[in-house]
């Protein structure tokens, strides 16, 4: 595939642009022009709405640019001055919220635990495969960023160590192999799910071993089975003094704000394993969309084909910091209870333990940004869906609805371009609820009193 195009809106078309922005729901369009004649490609994406969630906040998107002031959620909403778990009100909302907290832990275990291991062929007649592979292509120029920052200032071959927290299946272990890592811990609260990335795991030594001989060995792993939110991960490490370069955790942060000890266990664990430098990044909803969506619904429930959000609480105004619930159902995928990750909260309560908000992107402005450098793997990765398709194969979306965003795109196209590669507005509704997050660890000092304080590098 040759060298991607990045064509550039007209005033009329930004003008266009801007007035959908308060529209619901807008159509994202993620094209990846085809030619039939030379296989070259161009690529199209406008620029990102941006949703007014209260009359005097606007979500700031991008560069980690969050203060009280920026609350989208609520324009009464603060964040407290000082997020412990020390005072009374907060043990007592503690004791009150065990048997709910407990519940939601089993449901989340149940449910990935019961997700069978189909296999690629079964994924790939999968309704949202196409979403399924952008999210993962996401996911692979995230790790790949900031492993290139860590190796920036390493030497060649410095070891490289990592945590990937709710690991799931392990679906990133060929992500940590192509960033030649040394030393890899997986944990996950679904022990059926940490067999079966073990398993992988050992599957991939294996293959390794017959056909690599020669080379540098794979990377060492260990498994830990365990809820991030309410254990302390680095007692269970192999080596507890150990230090970590990166630690990872993809599509699951969010299920921490169930309550302030859970989001605290969880970040004090990514906070304590990092060394001074290394990096804690992630993927998880975005907040402020999430919100949006549901102020402009009718009840508490929205979605389409593919996916339906319904929240618990009754508060579209001002929902609550932490257990702010809502059940996420995605086709196949995923039905289980979810929380809202309060942004300002969030950045406040990981600088407790040294993690310095660095960026936060919804997926398509990340996207925008890695589009180019991503291309020959967005191909690779089949995250696009051919349209119109070849060969009279059926598309996954509904033909009459899912792909008038495509069809007016092809209209401005020369007269070569025949095909184009685009996620359905379905998928598109869903995956742009999403957004990244970088985390980099402080310097820790020690102050007269023995307690930690945390410096910028």
């Amino acid at each position: 595939m040759s060298a991607l195009h990045v064509k550039t809106k007209g005033k009329a078309e930004e003008k266009q642009h801007k007035s959908d922005t308060e529209k619901f729901c807008t159509t994202m369009i993620k094209t990846e022009i085809l030619s039939e004649t030379d296989k070259s490609a161009d690529l199209e994406i406008p620029q990102s709405r941006k949703h007014k969630l209260s009359p005097d906040c606007e979500h700031v998107s991008k560069v980690a640019k969050y203060d009280n002031e920026e609350d989208a959620l609520s324009a009464s909403t603060s964040v407290p001055s000082d997020l412990t778990t020390s005072g009374n009100n907060e043990k007592s909302n503690d004791k009150s919220n065990t048997g709910r907290s407990t519940d939601n832990t089993v449901l989340v275990a149940d449910h990935y635990n019961m997700l069978e291991e189909k296999g690629l062929s079964f994924r790939n007649q999968s309704r949202i495969v196409y979403m399924r592979n952008f999210n993962n292509w996401i996911k692979s120029m995230l790790i790949h960023e900031y492993v290139v920052k860590l190796k920036q200032g390493k030497s060649f071959g410095a070891s490289l160590r990592v945590l990937d927290m709710c690991c799931g299946k392990g679906g990133d272990l060929l992500k940590w192999k192509k960033a030649n890592i040394s030393h890899l811990i997986c944990t996950d609260i679904a022990q059926v799910s940490l067999e079966q990335c073990q398993q992988r795991y050992s599957d991939m030594v294996n293959r390794k071993g017959s056909k690599d001989r020669g080379f540098a060995p794979i990377f060492t792993a260990e498994f830990i089975t365990a809820d991030c939110t309410k254990v302390r991960l680095r007692e269970k490490f192999a080596d507890p003094s150990m230090q970590l370069d990166f630690v990872s955790c993809q599509f699951a942060f969010h299920y921490s704000f169930e309550s302030l000890p859970q989001a605290e266990c969880m970040l004090r664990n990514a906070g304590e394993s990092l060394k001074p430098g290394g990096y804690f990044i992630g993927t998880i909803p975005d907040a402020y969309d999430l919100v949006s969506r549901w102020q402009k619904c009718d009840g508490n429930k929205f979605g389409n084909d593919v996916y339906s959000i319904e929240f618990i609480c009754e508060d579209k105004t001002k929902p609550p910091l932490f257990g702010a619930k809502y059940n996420f159902h995605l086709d196949g995928v995923v039905d289980c209870p979810e929380f809202l990750v309060h942004l300002p909260t969030l950045r406040k309560l990981a600088s407790k333990y040294g993690l310095e908000l660095i960026a936060f992107e919804r997926f398509d402005e990340y996207y925008e940004r890695f589009k180019d450098e991503g291309r020959s793997l967005l191909g690779n990765m089949q995250a696009l869906e051919t349209y119109p398709p070849y060969h009279e194969t059926p598309l996954l979306g509904d033909p009459e609805q899912d792909y008038q965003h495509a069809v007016r795109y092809m209209q401005n196209l020369p007269a070569n371009h025949r095909k184009i590669g685009t996620l359905s507005q379905s998928e598109w509704e869903v995956t742009s609820l999403y957004a990244i997050f970088a985390f980099q660890k402080m310097k820790t000092i020690w102050n007269s009193e023995g307690k930690p304080e945390y410096v910028k590098l």
